[in-house]
């Protein structure tokens, strides 16, 4: 279990950094913000651009590699809404709110830098290929069904643009769209742009784990834990449940692959989700929560999962 915490704790050490630095005050928010705004607009989008790039596409977007994730991640968006109204008497619009959070997975800044960690530069691919309709998939789904469900929801016309505007001014989902177009075109990028690219997507993961830190001190414990946990349990325990049997068990994907698919789906909840929960003004503080007691929580499952995975 040691070297597996070997691999884990350094994510999550820096993490821890990022947040004692802004809660002991030497480091301020807005310079977190400022980390977070760099890496997401920039830096990410460079390391993911350049990953797309060099994809062979017809390798790793297979139905069998995304369909256990994405079948997954539907599953707990559904079971998210339901708990949200079932347990625990929320309204419809609240009830999506809480959803969301139980589907969108930081896929990106803890899932990255685990996978890599984890199973080396190889596994890099696979992430990538998930992470490409992430954002879009997780939106479309939950801004539509906000829009279908709560009292107040707008026309279909208006909740396209609203999807649209949200994919489309994503930093991440720039950087995305540009490598696929290098990738399909065969375009050769020149060799001081790539080194260029290089540099800056060398800094993304650990300042965006800095800063992911910092900003997580803004979201502190409300009074809603039985609920946070409901979510905490779906995002790091069935949602990694449901991609292993898929991914093991009905498509019978080799163990690298499975392994990737499944820590990926282990991920706690990205600050996307107080985002929506922001856009919409529901169930703020449960989506604050969430994100904070998950990501601390994360440590101990997903190093259980690697253990796991190791066994397949």
């Amino acid at each position: 279990m040691l070297d597996i915490l070997t691999i884990v704790l350094p994510v999550f050490m820096v993490v821890g950094a990022g947040y004692a630095a802004v809660y002991f005050k030497g480091f301020s928010g807005e310079y977190a913000d400022g980390l977070m705004r760099f890496t997401q607009t920039f830096a990410i989008p460079c390391l993911l651009f350049g990953a797309v790039a060099r994809l062979d596409l017809a390798t790793v977007f297979k139905p069998q590699i995304l369909l256990p994730y994405y079948i997954g991640s539907t599953t707990c968006f559904i079971l998210g809404i339901a708990g949200a109204i079932l347990i625990f008497k929320r309204r419809k619009g609240e009830a999506v709110a809480v959803g969301f959070c139980a589907m969108f997975s930081n896929s990106v800044l803890l899932g990255l830098s685990i996978v890599e960690r984890a199973y080396g530069a190889a596994a890099i691919e696979t992430i990538v290929a998930i992470i490409a309709i992430h954002a879009p998939f997780c939106y479309i789904l939950g801004i539509t069904t906000m829009e279908l469900l709560r009292a107040d929801g707008r026309r279909l016309d208006q909740t396209a643009f609203i999807v649209i505007k949200a994919i489309f001014s994503n930093g991440l989902m720039i950087g995305l769209l540009l490598g696929f177009l290098v990738n399909l075109s065969g375009l050769a990028i020149p060799g001081s742009l790539n080194s260029a690219i290089e540099m800056i997507s060398r800094a993304a993961l650990p300042a965006a784990l800095f800063g992911l830190g910092g900003v997580l001190v803004r979201y502190g414990l409300r009074n809603n834990i039985r609920e946070v946990a409901m979510i905490a349990a779906i995002r790091l325990v069935v949602h990694p449940l449901i991609a292993l049997f898929l991914a093991h068990q009905v498509f019978g994907l080799a163990t690298e692959i499975t392994s990737v698919i499944v820590l990926t789906a282990a991920m706690s909840p990205g600050v996307n989700v107080y985002v929506f929960a922001n856009m919409y003004d529901r169930a703020k503080g449960t989506a604050a929560s969430s994100i904070l007691i998950s990501t601390v929580l994360a440590v101990f499952s997903v190093s259980i999962w690697i253990k796991i995975l190791a066994t397949l």
